[in-house]
């Protein structure tokens, strides 16, 4: 089995290098003649002639953001007056005009909210003659928590968690937080008119929806406060808030507050927004590296969401049928697929939706041969921890009753994490630099008896 995983790390690999913060914005922006183009499918949508712009601001939040503001800062160099960019911890570069503040993620810290402060303080001071440059990628949320005041950080952090514990989906959680924010849904571009904004996106939500990536700062809203207290009261987490968040989305609700800004409002002429890498662009070039090396590769869907366990029912019984009948696709194959699944938690174990994956998929296929299973997220972390997913095969349950490890035990305390460790199976990157939510690989190497290891 080491052959097949020395394979998926290839192909994981190929991902991770398709989808490169620092090359997709080169991609989609080019310098010329004193122009800058905005670029998608190889085709100028936009230009802007910079000598129009008595200032340039470079903005933005993420785990992508900082190799995005590299690429920036190779393109217009002194030209950049200022910039400030809030990160996770860890995911970092050289910057030489743009500043970079490192804060926390998934649960938002005092750092980030400083970040935020003055991210928003930039875009208010911009003028009619500035051009703003956002940088925007997965797990800016997290990284660009403004509360809405009397809502506190603490109060904010508390809902996070809760609404990462109910298995409430991205768009879900983003919907909720949108609504406590001054700078999310929307808010930064009404804080930064009538400044042009140039808004370049990296996906992290399935769908690639670019009023959810990172909650949306500079994007029409299409969530209300009513969708939000919905979301509170369907997981069953409304009783749960702080009083501060449950007052202020009812009084969003009975027209108290003012939404979010919408498709159509003035804070959103004149500038442009493009997303320049996503999910399926990671899934495109680990198909073709898998094929490279031999295998016949399928790619099931860029956008699976839901339960993680059936997910891993689903994908299971898909490499089952191919090692049993050849169906779809003769072995030896490749199964790739991606999105982002929840989970319920329950236990009070360690671990992330990858790594839960995995322990499914070991449950699922135990005593299998030939099918080796994968799930990665691509920013190099899983849920709290240092691992970005694990490796599963069908020896994986009973390599762990060797050792005394009960996998079924450790899947009902969502204790993935110290499961894979204490195997060695664990994934671990270190930061990638890039966030389009999670790959998943499954080598099925040959067709014939799935059965009796």
């Amino acid at each position: 089995m080491e052959g097949l995983r020395d394979d998926i790390r290839e192909v994981y690999s190929a991902a991770i290098e398709a989808v490169n913060p620092r090359g997709a914005v080169l991609e989609h922006l080019r310098l010329q003649a004193g122009k800058l183009l905005v670029r998608s499918r190889g085709s100028t949508i936009r230009e802007f002639d910079l000598d129009a712009f008595g200032r340039i601001f470079v903005l933005g939040a993420g785990k992508a953001t900082a190799l995005m503001a590299r690429a920036v800062e190779e393109l217009l160099g002194d030209r950049i007056s200022a910039g400030l960019i809030s990160v996770k911890y860890g995911y970092t570069t050289s910057l030489a005009r743009i500043e970079t503040i490192e804060a926390a993620h998934p649960v938002p810290d005092e750092k980030g909210r400083r970040a935020a402060e003055r991210i928003l303080d930039m875009a208010t001071g911009a003028g009619a003659g500035d051009l703003i440059i956002s940088l925007i990628s997965g797990g800016g949320s997290a990284l660009l928590p403004l509360p809405a005041p009397p809502v506190t950080l603490e109060e904010k952090r508390q809902t996070t968690n809760l609404l990462l514990k109910s298995g409430a989906s991205i768009h879900e959680m983003n919907a909720v937080r949108k609504h406590l924010s001054l700078i999310k849904g929307g808010n930064l571009a009404r804080a930064a008119r009538p400044a042009t904004v140039i808004n370049l996106m990296i996906s992290d939500v399935v769908g690639d929806d670019p009023d959810v990536i990172a909650s949306g700062p500079l994007v029409p809203d299409a969530s209300t406060f009513a969708e939000a207290l919905s979301i509170l009261e369907r997981y069953g987490i409304a009783d749960s808030v702080p009083a501060s968040v449950l007052d202020r989305l009812r009084d969003g609700v009975k027209g108290l507050l003012p939404e979010n800004p919408k498709v159509g409002e003035e804070c959103f002429s004149g500038g442009t927004g493009i997303v320049i890498a996503s999910n399926i662009l990671a899934l495109e070039a680990a198909r073709s590296r898998a094929k490279s090396l031999g295998y016949t590769p399928v790619v099931l869907s860029s956008l699976i969401e839901g339960d993680t366990r059936e997910a891993a029912m689903f994908h299971a019984a898909i490499a089952r049928e191919m090692v049993a009948s050849g169906n779809p696709v003769s072995a030896p194959a490749c199964l790739i697929s991606g999105g982002e699944t929840t989970v319920e938690v329950r236990g009070k174990g360690l671990g992330g939706r990858n790594m839960e994956f995995a322990l499914q998929s070991a449950i699922l296929l135990d005593g299998t041969r030939g099918i080796c299973v994968a799930s990665v997220g691509t920013d190099g972390t899983d849920g709290p921890t240092d691992a970005a997913g694990a490796f599963a095969d069908g020896r994986t349950v009973r390599r762990a009753m060797a050792i005394g490890l009960d996998a079924g035990k450790y899947a009902s305390e969502n204790d993935s994490y110290h499961f894979f460790e204490r195997l060695g199976d664990l994934i671990v990157t270190g930061p990638t630099n890039t966030n389009v939510m999670d790959v998943r690989i499954i080598m099925v190497r040959e067709k014939g008896s799935a059965q009796d290891i």
